[in-house]
């Protein structure tokens, strides 16, 4: 297994480095679609060793590759209105390759598409709650099964249909980690609400918008864009080249007996690094030297940390586990040199979404979406370093957090020139708050942090060991740092009953 363990951790690192890298070399410049053929060139030489897969793998390889063609085809650029959905445009097209091939398969579509319709109440009463801010920050689009979020939703009407447990699980794949479309459950309830239409209209035309985007999901995240007026390119003519170019690859999985939730979620959420998390907005964001800075030193107490940790892995899913803790510990670590911590960060953006609520009634459904990521990513941190606080005491040296059996390494943060010299980017004799301002930029794109690439890579090697089993969403509770430390809403999450 030392061989498989190995291979996990250098794809993992590699493909974040390639992000970070391109980012670092374009930062400040216009954005080419041609900038992110260096993480194309990683994601190709993933491959499959020993009991993994090769359907599994090749669903994410293949799928990068189709990705960064099509765009090549069809733009030379991206704006940054537009990168966010990216990502969006693959599950919709292999939903349909699905339930073109396996008429079974459809016809579990159809029946949840009727349930959808006799879901009304509650349906209703979700998107109030959500419209309302009753659940507090929530990720509409979550890859688990936080209250207020699509998969919630999707969840509770899976439970009234009749139809076998893979193609349930399937159908919940697909608006989990699988992106089914851009939309998130409430959006057209709260602007139907706020240009004067009854709660009973309202409610009916979510339950419509719902059902469209199972009934024609290619069609329906083509009307999404068109009425958020995305120009950078035919979105008509990339989901036509995506469900030509990948059928084989599709059929292929489904020929090895993967899961049809894995068949849905491999291939959507590998492509975000092109065009996405590479991409013009997050060039103009990383102009900051500290933002910069925040992301380099995280990657680099990521790869401090597995590579010290490979000759002990038990298990893939620990190498996981290490990746996105020890970049948690990391984000908290540097949060905590100027004086913050998490408890102080999600209270206050906590309080901050209330008010929002009330400034914004017609907010996007995802406007929280990475503040609730930022906020779980740094309260795992904190869990890890308040724990190493209190074991060191008043003992000297340096803090060492652990995670499991395995300790994070974070000397990368004290090597990192900028993050430790705050004073040459504001008021030199005030320097206590540059790096927080920085984290708080952060907090509405954490992606580099959490890390997704990282995590796409490991979860695609994870599902290859276990390619009958669905991976997403996560069936776990997800410790929602909101829910944790400000809000009373751990008895609407719906994990332990997810089908």
């Amino acid at each position: 297994m030392q061989e498989l363990y190995e291979k996990m951790v250098n794809e993992a690192l590699m493909a974040q480095k390639a992000d970070v890298a391109t980012i670092k070399k374009n930062r400040g410049t216009d954005f080419k679609i041609k900038d992110t053929k260096a993480y194309l060139d990683v994601v190709e030489k993933m491959e499959a060793v020993g009991d993994q897969s090769e359907s599994v793998i090749n669903l994410h390889v293949d799928s990068v590759k189709t990705h960064f063609e099509l765009l090549n085809s069809l733009t030379d650029t991206i704006r940054p209105e537009d990168d966010p959905f990216v990502e969006h445009y693959q599950t919709p097209a292999i939903l349909e390759i699905l339930g073109e091939e396996d008429s079974d398969f459809q016809a579990s579509v159809d029946r949840f598409i009727d349930a959808i319709s006799s879901s009304e109440a509650l349906i209703g009463r979700e998107v109030v709650r959500r419209y309302g801010g009753f659940y507090g920050p929530t990720c509409v689009v979550d890859f688990a099964l936080i209250p207020g979020s699509t998969s919630n939703l999707v969840n509770q009407i899976l439970q009234t249909v009749d139809a076998p447990l893979e193609h349930k699980q399937a159908i919940l794949s697909a608006k989990s980690w699988g992106m089914n479309t851009s939309y998130g459950v409430g959006e057209v309830f709260a602007q139907e609400l706020e240009a004067g239409a009854t709660l009973s209209d309202a409610i009916d035309k979510e339950v419509a918008m719902v059902q469209q985007i199972y009934e024609n999901p290619v069609d329906a995240q083509a009307q999404l864009m068109d009425s958020l007026g995305h120009t950078s390119f035919d979105v008509r003519k990339y989901m036509a080249g995506y469900k030509d170019k990948m059928k084989r690859t599709i059929m292929a999985a489904v020929d090895d007996g993967v899961h049809y939730g894995n068949i849905l979620t491999v291939p959507a959420y590998c492509v975000g690094d092109i065009s996405h998390h590479i991409a013009q907005s997050t060039y103009n964001m990383c102009k900051d030297d500290v933002i910069m800075g925040v992301i380099e030193a995280t990657t680099a107490v990521m790869e401090s940390t597995l590579k010290a940790a490979l000759p002990n892995f038990k298990s893939a899913v620990e190498i996981l586990s290490l990746a996105t803790g020890s970049s948690a510990c990391a984000v908290e670590y540097i949060l905590e040199l100027d004086g913050f911590n998490a408890p102080m960060v999600v209270d206050m953006l906590t309080k901050r979404f209330h008010n929002y609520v009330q400034l914004y009634p017609t907010r996007g459904a995802a406007a929280e979406l990475h503040n609730c990521d930022f906020m779980d990513m740094i309260y795992r941190g904190w869990n890890h370093l308040d724990t190493a606080r209190r074991a060191q005491n008043g003992t000297p040296g340096k803090l060492t957090p652990r995670i499991g059996n395995f300790t994070v390494d974070l000397e990368p943060v004290h090597q990192n020139e900028v993050i430790m010299n705050p004073q040459r980017y504001t008021y030199p004799a005030c320097a206590i708050t540059v790096r927080f301002s920085a984290l708080m930029r952060l907090a509405d794109y954490p992606c580099l942090l959490t890390s997704e690439p990282v995590t796409a890579t490991l979860m695609t090697n994870i599902i290859a060991l276990d390619k009958e089993n669905p991976a997403s969403p996560a069936r776990t509770c997800k410790s929602c740092a909101s829910a944790c430390l400000v809000d009373f809403r751990h008895n609407h999450c719906q994990w332990k009953e997810a089908v």
